[in-house]
């Protein structure tokens, strides 16, 4: 269980934050000179309405940086932004495949293996599903409407905060007691989606067309990860407003650890 005088004593965490601290990874904006790190700060906001303490992480040159990071946090945010590389996953470039950032995806990768080597807590949006998923050996399809012919616009061109189609959910999953519902409504503002299945995971949404929504890990490791964009949706976005159900869920996961 996570408390502060406890924090104050082990190696590595920080003694001046009162609120657990969870790594919140972000991307390097490469054509920007000079060279910025970037992560949309709907993130932020949504984390800390629900009473976390963001440190964002960006890519590193030495992934292996992964295991120190965990060390001083109590969870794992993986965000949403470019493509996987589809080399992680055994595949040759589609046409359609848009911009990748491979220290990006070797990062999240090392990040994700540390997590769940500490079973500690991982919330997983958009990018973050597809990097999980290929992390544990599934692949991805590289563009849905090139590879999925009739398959619905999931990468809407309107406002993020805009329902786009609906998505059914398990209710014996974290997702389905999160919501308390079997049905919700959703942004959605991906081009790639999982194609097969990792090993250790399981399908807990899906949208009308099959594409996955959300997984969940087969085990006692607590992982919740959603293909569509939970921080972007009202009640999230603006300071102080109620925490959203995923990341409320994430919280008490976070403050169980």
């Amino acid at each position: 269980m996570w408390d502060a005088q406890s924090h104050a004593t082990v190696p590595g965490r920080c003694a001046l934050y009162t609120s657990p601290v969870v790594a919140v990874t972000a991307t390097i904006r490469e054509e920007d000179h000079p060279r910025r790190v970037r992560l949309n700060a709907a993130y932020i906001t949504a984390l800390e309405n629900a009473g976390l303490v963001p440190l964002v992480i960006p890519p590193l040159s030495d992934p292996a940086a992964a295991e120190t990071i965990l060390a001083g946090v109590d969870g794992l945010v993986l965000t949403g932004g470019e493509d996987v590389a589809p080399a992680y996953f055994g595949e040759q470039q589609h046409p359609k495949l848009g911009t990748v950032h491979e220290a990006r995806d070797a990062t999240e990768i090392a990040l994700i293996s540390a997590a769940r080597r500490l079973r500690m807590p991982l919330l997983a949006i958009c990018r973050g599903i597809q990097v999980l998923n290929v992390e544990c050996g599934g692949s991805l399809i590289q563009d849905i409407a090139a590879q999925r012919p009739g398959a619905l616009e999931h990468n809407a061109r309107g406002s993020r905060t805009e329902s786009v189609h609906g998505v059914v959910i398990d209710t014996d999953s974290i997702l389905g007691l999160a919501f308390g519902a079997t049905a919700i409504d959703v942004n959605s503002l991906h081009h790639q989606a999982i194609d097969r299945l990792g090993e250790g995971l399981r399908v807990t949404a899906t949208s009308p067309d099959g594409i996955v929504e959300g997984v969940e890990s087969t085990d006692d490791w607590w992982v919740l990860a959603v293909q569509w964009h939970p921080e972007e949706m009202d009640r999230c976005a603006h300071q102080g407003a109620e925490p959203g159900p995923l990341f409320k869920a994430f919280a008490e996961a976070v403050r169980a650890y």
